[in-house]
Order: structure tokens, then sequence, then C-alpha cells
């Protein structure tokens, strides 16, 4: 068994031991749901530290006697096709079994440089989001129940192979988050945000599937293996003709849009992430918005290249009405979690315009941005809730000297806010400017240049006019007495998530190593070319 399976299925089968056990056993219920994200935290540090870019890495096909570490660097003569393409594209750790073949549809694993630094992410914020649940004190059970089946959902996702396994499990850890907000939720628009975010991310999910489903019938390979598509189009180039990629990257552009926020269809994600309980958001705004994103990237790049570049204008205009237009929202907010949410749609505006310049470092750019920005959302909105339990409210204007009261939270605060303003030393400055740099270089200069400018000076203003209001001047009376995280459990995922923030920042290049080979494979080949500016 690949440890990728054992990643998948660790959160799943936790969650239906849970089903067993007695909802007044609360402790227990807790200490499995941290075991149920422990370990595919533990298993996703190891495959992220061993993992190169050698042609074939550890744990590749059983059943050929490939699991040692020392690995040929092509595959043997009587390997079948899959193995060969695994070789090709760069994978490891795959595991591959058929499970509807008459409709090609595999439990297909593996991972590459784009998506190995993707689940580590996603591990660690599903692990800080359980420590930072116990602010869940009714239906309990159901609620990590929940928790556990979005993370096995994710994370499966992330490694899968298969375009419809891909989809069916992203969709698996969409589910709960409507429910969770709905029964779980607060605030006196949570009814409302539920129904919002609802509506908006089923119909992007619709648009998404429409456009797999013409993908599937199109290139008439019979297959969802990704691989196989891969391998298909670049041998038949009539498979997809130009009008036909234009249409289906249009489909899936809008889908996933939606999915991501892409302005102008982001308002329910500020309002669904002020609404969510902690956990909640931690691991949406986190983990799960990055599928659209990756989605795109891992699939739509490289099957759809000559559709792609009809859209990449549009794309890279609407990314910086997510920088903008989301930044200027977020200098007038008074809430700290509605000014967390518009600022993550904000974040988002930075990949779209990697994705938009179709080059191997605005790709490379876009990976460290989602990685960065999950590990930044994961701390931002975990912070948030601590504040919102401990103060009963998150109004900054509510709130006032918390580096006096609460002297860890108030740093993590400021570190987070620091963190979103880009400043070097944490993970998302290289990435951003990676992708300044792609940008530019791909001829959106107008684009470039006021994106550039919302970053340090709008960014900037919003996130450090917040560290104003909440960590210093006079403490102001709140209805709860604030307590500061005084032991360790409770500054654990905190101190864990600003780990991660400043490891990849003083090291980015543990991250850009392992993505820049596997972004090369995703680029279509020669000169790239350049929409029209808008």
């Amino acid at each position: 068994m690949s440890p990728l399976t054992l990643i998948f299925l660790a959160p799943l089968l936790t969650a239906l031991v849970l089903v067993f056990v007695p909802a007044r056993e609360v402790r227990a219920l807790r200490g499995l749901t941290l075991v149920g994200t422990g370990v595919p935290l533990l298993l996703a540090v190891l495959m992220f530290a061993t993992f190169d870019n050698a042609p074939l890495g550890p744990g590749t096909i059983d059943d050929l006697n490939l699991n040692s570490t020392n690995h040929p660097a092509t595959p043997p003569e009587d390997a079948p096709t899959a193995v060969f393409l695994e070789y090709e594209n760069g994978y490891k750790f795959t595991e591959h079994h058929d499970w509807m073949p008459t409709l090609g549809i595999s439990y297909h694993m593996g991972v590459d440089g784009i998506n190995v630094g993707l689940l580590l992410m996603g591990a660690l914020v599903a692990f800080a989001a359980v420590c930072c649940a116990r602010d869940i004190d009714r239906r309990i059970k159901e609620f990590h129940i929940l928790l556990l089946l979005m993370t096995g959902g994710i994370l499966g996702a992330f490694m899968s192979l298969d375009i419809f396994m891909m989809y069916f499990l992203h969709e698996l850890a969409l589910v709960p988050t409507f429910i969770m907000i709905g029964v779980w939720g607060h605030g006196q628009k949570k009814n409302y945000a539920a129904f919002k975010i609802t509506l908006y991310l089923s119909v992007g999910a619709l648009l998404a599937l429409a456009g797999l489903i013409l993908l599937y019938t199109q290139v008439g390979a019979h297959t969802f293996n990704l691989l196989e598509l891969l391998d298909h189009t670049s041998v038949d180039d009539s498979a997809l003709t130009p009008d036909m990629q234009e249409t289906i990257f249009g489909l899936l552009l809008f889908g996933l849009g939606i999915l991501v926020s892409l302005w102008p269809f982001h308002t329910w994600a500020p309002l669904g992430y002020a609404a969510a309980p902690t956990a909640t958001a931690m691991m949406h705004a986190g983990v799960i918005k990055k599928f659209g994103l990756y989605m795109l990237i891992r699939v739509a790049l490289p099957l759809l290249p000559e559709g792609a570049q009809q859209w990449v204008g549009l794309l890279a205009a609407l990314a910086l009405g997510n920088l903008l237009w989301c930044g200027l929202v977020a200098l007038r907010q008074k809430d700290f979690a509605l000014l967390l949410g518009n600022s993550s749609v904000a974040h988002m505006g930075f990949v779209f315009l990697g994705i938009a310049s179709v080059s191997v470092i605005g790709i490379t750019g876009a990976v460290l941005v989602m990685i960065a920005h999950g590990l930044l959302a994961a701390l931002a909105f975990g912070l948030a809730g601590w504040l919102r339990a401990q103060t009963g409210t998150t109004d900054m204007e509510k709130l006032g000297g918390l580096l006096q009261t609460m002297p860890f939270v108030g740093t993590a605060i400021l570190m987070a806010l620091l963190a979103g303003c880009g400043l070097p030393g944490f993970a998302n400055f290289a990435g951003e400017a990676t992708i300044f740099f792609a940008a530019w270089k791909a001829e959106f200069k107008v684009i470039t240049t006021i994106a550039v400018w919302t970053a340090l000076v709008i960014g900037a203003v919003y996130m450090l006019r917040a560290a104003r209001h909440i960590l210093h001047g006079q403490v102001v009376a709140t209805p709860l007495d604030g307590s500061d995280a005084a032991d360790w459990f409770a500054k654990l995922p905190y101190a864990l998530l600003l780990a991660a923030l400043l490891l990849f920042g003083f090291w980015p290049r543990l991250l850009s190593d392992k993505i820049s080979p596997a972004a090369e494979r995703l680029v279509p080949p020669g000169p790239q070319q350049t929409a029209q500016q808008p």
C-alpha cells in the first residue's frame, strides 16, 4: 500500500470509528480526531523530506518491485504504459488500481513537485484546525466526523491522478462546509452566509463538471486518467480543436474561478468565512479553496494550452480585480474576520496572475503563494476564532491593547499581519515576487504595475491598520474577560503554522526546487503566445 493511500484513508477510517464512539466521550472524540489528522501530517512530512525530482522515486508500482530507494533512470522494458507515463511525468509514491474500467475511472494516486508541498500544507492545516476545534461545545461528535471527511476528501483530491476521482473527492470535502456553517456558524447572518456559499459553490461546481464532461467526451480517449489524457492529446493533435479548447477552458475557468472566489464572483467568501466555525474557516480558506487553482494548473493548462491562450488576458484583468477591489473593500472593514476574508480573496489574485502568465516561473510562483496563503489563512482565521471565543467579538473598535493582555496571541496576530503584507522572511514574499516577474515578462506590464502598488500600499495599509486597532492603544472593555493561550496545546497550532511560514520564507528553495521541474512539464514547450493586455 502506498503512503498516499494511508494519508487518504486515515481521516476517513477515523471518521468511521467516531460513528461508534458515544457522543458523551468528548476526550476520546477529540483524541481520535487528532490521531486521524496527525498520521497524514507525519506521512506528508516524511514524503516531502524524501521527495526529489529524479526520474522515479520510492513507492512506484508495487507489483513491479520498484519500492526500493535505488531506482533506475528509466523504467523496465516490460513495464506497463502507466509506469512509463509516471516516469515521464515525474510522479512518485504512485498507486494505481482500476475501479470502473468501462468508464475509464481508476484509483490512481501520485505526487510530483506541484502537489507534494500542497499535500504537506493541507495536512498541517487540518491538524491545526482540529487543535482549534475546542471551541465547539455542542454536537461535537458530528462536527469532528465532518472535519475528518473534509480532510480526507481534499487530501485525496490533491493526490488523485484521475480527474473523476479528483472532482468527486473535492465535493466530498466541500459539502460539509455548508452543513458546518449552517449548524455551528455564528452571527446573525450565518443562515444567509450558508445559503449564499451553497448557491455560489454549487453553480461553480456544476460549471466545472460540465467542462470536465465535455473534455472527456471530446478527447475520445475513454479515460479519466490524467496521464493517459495528456499522452493521448500529445499524440493526437486533432483530439481537441482550438475552438473546443477555448470553450472547455472557459467553462473550467469560470467554474473553478467561482470556487476560488475569482472577482467578481467572490462575495460569498468574506461573509462565509466570517460566519464559519474556526476550524471550518481554516480548512476552507486555507486548503479547500486551493483546489480550483490546482485544477487549473494540473488539468486545464497542460490539456488545453491553445484554449488557455485565449483567456489569459481576461484572467489577468480579473486577477487585478481581486487585488484592487478586495483590497479597497478590506480598507473599510471594521470587523477583523471580514477583513481577513477580503484579504484572502485579494491574495487569490496573485495566484490567478501567475497562472495567466503561462510560464514556468509564473506557475512556480502561483504554487508558492498557494502554499504560503494556505498556512497564513489558517493561522489568521484560527487567531480570529480565538479572539471571538475569548472576547466575544472580532470588532476591531471593541478590541485594543491585546499585546498587553494576550502577549502570545497578540504576537502571533502581529506576525500573521506582517506575513499578509508580503514582507521578506515570510513564505508569501518569494511567491508574490516571482509572480510579479512572470507577469511583467508575459507583457502584462500595466496590470503588474497596479498589482505591485496594490500589494505594497493598500495591502500594507489595511494590515497595519488592523495591527494598530487590535494590538496597541488602550485596552478596551469587551463582553468577556479575554485570556491568552496559556498551555502548550493551545499554542501548538499557531506555533506550527508560524514555523512553517518562517521556514519557507527563509528557505523558499525547499519548495521552488521541487515545483519548478514539475512546472516545466505542465507548461507547453516553446515560446508562449501572449494575449493582448486589456
